[in-house]
């Protein structure tokens, strides 16, 4: 269970984890959208403030490359 926010396990299939610096509140909430809306990811958990974001994903239907791409298209870095 995640001690910031409660919540209950992160999904199934491959799980990333990235560090990533420059969310806000808004950015994030753009993210999270633009990354469930790649064919293969199945989970989006960000904790704003600092910065960790775990994905899981099917790799067969996404490559990490266009993950790590919706990150750069809004000027944030991320780093696993």
């Amino acid at each position: 269970m995640c001690a910031t926010c409660g919540c209950s396990g992160h999904g199934s299939g491959t799980q990333i984890q990235f560090f990533v610096t420059g969310y806000d509140g808004d950015n994030a909430k753009i993210i999270e959208e633009k990354l469930l809306g790649l064919a293969g990811v199945l989970h989006v958990h960000i904790h704003a403030h600092d910065g960790e974001t775990t994905i899981n994903y099917d790799p067969a239907k996404t490559r990490l490359s266009e993950i790590t791409a919706v990150f750069e298209q809004k000027g944030l870095q991320a780093a696993i």
